[in-house]
């Protein structure tokens, strides 16, 4: 069948189609501001034509999008409030009242997104267990409704202090809004995140409340439009977790896709590791704005419960926290379009990013800031009549004079000196952000390969793992797009989860049982009416900690009737898992179990990778020409082969200082490294 994904990047939006016969065919196109639908329909529009296909006979479209992440970094939401229980106005200002940079007397925290202004209180008390404690005044309730109304309000968070545990006043409240103002849209913490911790739960709910108008907006001009064109399945968008659903259930909760695009990129390089079999890899997806990194251990991403947006230098408690399931990325500002400048004497790069408006310098659309595209253009990786399957041609001369002007000038160094700093500067950037997905999870990057894909990937990628220590680097083919491949190889994916605190061997496995009943048929009924079909498999965790820490570590847990022999095994995993990341246990202590989860997948999606076809016979006839680039092992620049990628061969083998071209990357191979191309067209370089 024919299926197509389509992924927005800060900079550029990629595409790719799988056709009837297995072939890929893909594309690239500059993202469009303010709004990036149009290059989505332009962009499928010229694929589909492309390749023969038409609208009609089109089975699945899949979108993975940056606009969630957008909304909330650039702070557009309008006529957004929240309504809390009496007394707790001021959650989101006090938050956990931590310092994420304890010595740094001059930090600010994030602004809340909603402010204090349009947070509004209603008296009501549910408690600990569950029991109500002071019903909900619903009289309060109707004039607080109304004057959400009266203030524009089009979207509201609900959080009410232990709802987790009895939703019941928070499903009334959501009630009486349909009556009293239908046109505002609700969100409840008890269906966005039914968790513990009050802060997280109520900025959990708050981002959704903050997404709802410009997601269900989006997602229903762009669901409009396909069926315009003749496509009559349901739209997919992929989920933070790695999973897609449907367009309908995620306008109801979008903070679900918050890491859209990221997660897809994950998925594909667990598959590429496997195809060259390395079960544990860093991914590493460099694109035009940001750098995303995550961990693969026997060859699954890994998870995390919960995560933060837009944190500061990687600090943990500087961001937006978001208890909802997400593959576990580090993202930073260092991309193909970050920006250099000179602070203090030296050169820093990022977090800034130009864009694809004006985008860099070398693009010729308005960007005065010099970038590290332009960086590396004046180091010869990129060509400039070549680039981007030579739908672009880049500006030498300008990137050139940029550098000399906002860096080299400064600094009392050449152009080339300057590029190469930069260069470096954001390799170091990268360097950081690596050692935090797999030293700080417990895994030596001397034991794991890296995966390199996005447009920039493989032209910082084997210096990256150089300085690493790391032995293996794979640079797939069609880098540049295997965040849109990898939309094609999600599955049908929903997560549920639910809060009960008590010891773990006492736990009253009755209640667990009908708890994880519940739960998974909540999942199963989101999943077939997705998909069309029962769950494939369900899967569940739950996240345990010693008595008396405040932070979990999740494991599995069996499935079927719990007993309490079950729970015991659960015990063992918690101690592997524990020690594999604390490096020490406690055998002695009391384990506490806080949140169980269960995760339902849909029907397995079956994307096969097309095998090399055609190609030369020898290697040296894949040159596409000479040119200089810098290599400071070489003394500077030195006459270096580019290769065109598609008239490699399964066996060719490529000695650096090397080059080597496709539309969708571009791939840079130092001096003393070889990569070989195996038989899906990847290039594979062992660094020792």
């Amino acid at each position: 069948m024919t299926r197509v994904g389509f992924d927005v990047g800060g900079t550029f939006t990629d595409f790719v189609l799988q056709a009837d016969d297995g072939r890929l065919h893909t594309a690239k196109r500059l993202t469009t501001y303010p709004d990036p639908s149009d290059a989505c329909l332009f962009g499928l529009d010229e694929l589909m034509a492309a390749a023969g296909e038409a609208w009609p006979d089109l089975a699945q479209a899949v979108h993975g999008t940056t606009l969630g992440s957008n909304v909330v970094i650039e702070r557009k939401g309008r006529g957004i409030a929240l309504v809390t229980t009496e007394g707790f106005r001021d959650i989101l200002v006090i938050g956990r009242e931590k310092r994420y940079e304890l010595y740094d007397l001059q930090i600010e925290k994030p602004e809340p997104l909603v402010d204090r202004s349009m947070v509004f209180e209603v008296p009501e008390r549910v408690l600990a267990n569950g029991s109500i404690e002071r019903p909900l005044d619903e009289a309060a309730a109707r004039a607080v409704i109304r004057g959400l109304a009266a203030r524009g309000v089009v979207s509201v968070a609900v959080c009410f202090l232990h709802s987790y545990v009895n939703p019941e006043h928070e499903r009334r409240f959501a009630s009486l809004v349909r009556e009293e103002a239908p046109g505002i849209a609700v969100s409840l913490s008890s269906e966005v995140s039914p968790r513990f911790r009050e802060y997280e739960r109520a900025s959990t709910t708050v981002v959704n409340a903050y997404l709802v108008p410009s997601v269900r907006e989006y997602l229903g001009r762009m669901a409009a439009e396909l069926g315009r064109r003749g496509y009559r399945p349901k739209l997919f968008i992929m989920q933070s977790s790695g999973g897609i659903a449907t367009a309908e259930a995620m306008a109801e909760h979008p903070v679900r896709m918050i890491e859209s695009g990221p997660a897809a990129g994950a998925l594909m390089a667990a598959r590429y590791g496997e195809m060259t079999g390395h079960r544990d890899v860093v991914a590493f997806d460099m694109g035009g704005t940001t750098a995303k990194l995550s961990l693969i251990v026997d060859g699954a991403p890994q998870t995390v419960g919960q995560f933060e947006l837009h944190k500061i230098n990687l600090a943990p408690g500087s961001g937006i926290p978001m208890t909802v399931p997400s593959l576990d990325l580090v993202e930073i500002g260092a991309g193909g379009g970050s920006i250099a400048t000179v602070e203090m004497g030296t050169i820093r790069v990022g977090p800034r990013s130009a864009g694809s408006v004006p985008g860099p310098v070398c693009y010729g659309r308005g960007g005065t800031d010099p970038t590290v595209t332009d960086a590396n253009l004046v180091l010869g990786y990129l060509g400039p009549s070549t680039f981007a399957g030579g739908t672009m041609a880049l500006d030498a001369d300008a990137a050139a004079a940029a550098i000399e002007r906002d860096v080299a000038g400064p600094l009392g160094i050449s152009p080339a000196e300057a590029a190469w700093g930069i260069h470096r500067i954001v390799n170091l950037n990268m360097e950081l952000a690596t050692r935090v997905v797999s030293i700080e999870r417990g895994h030596d990057p001397r034991g794991l390969a890296l995966v390199a894909t996005g447009g920039s990937g493989p032209a910082h990628a084997c210096r990256l793992a150089k300085v690493l220590g790391i032995g293996t680097v794979i640079m797939p083919a069609a880098a540049g797009v295997a965040s849109a491949i990898g939309l094609l190889s999600a599955d049908v994916k929903f997560d549920q989860a639910r809060t009960m605190v008590s010891h773990l061997e006492g736990a009253e496995v009755t209640a667990l049982n009908r708890m994880f009943a519940e739960m998974e048929a909540e999942a199963a009924a989101v999943i077939e009416e997705s998909s069309g079909a029962p769950p494939s498999r369900l899967e569940r965790g739950v996240d345990l900690r010693y008595v008396g820490q405040g932070y979990e570590v999740t494991v599995p847990v069996p499935s079927g009737e719990l007993d309490p022999a079950d729970l015991k095994s659960v015990r063992v995993a918690f101690e592997r898992e524990y020690e594999l990341r604390y490096g020490f246990t406690s055998p002695d202590q009391v384990v506490e179990a806080t949140t169980w989860k269960v995760t339902a997948y849909g029907p397995q999606s079956v994307l096969e990778l097309p095998r090399m076809e055609g190609g030369v016979h020898d290697v040296a006839d894949a040159v596409r020409e000479v040119r200089p680039a810098y290599f400071p092992e070489l003394g500077g620049f030195a006459d270096t082969p580019v290769y065109d990628r598609y008239r490699l061969f399964a066996g060719a083998e490529i000695h650096g200082p090397a080059i080597v071209e496709e539309r969708e990357s571009t791939t840079v191979i130092p001096p003393e490294l070889a990569a070989v191309c195996d038989e899906f067209g990847n290039l594979v370089v062992r660094m020792t």
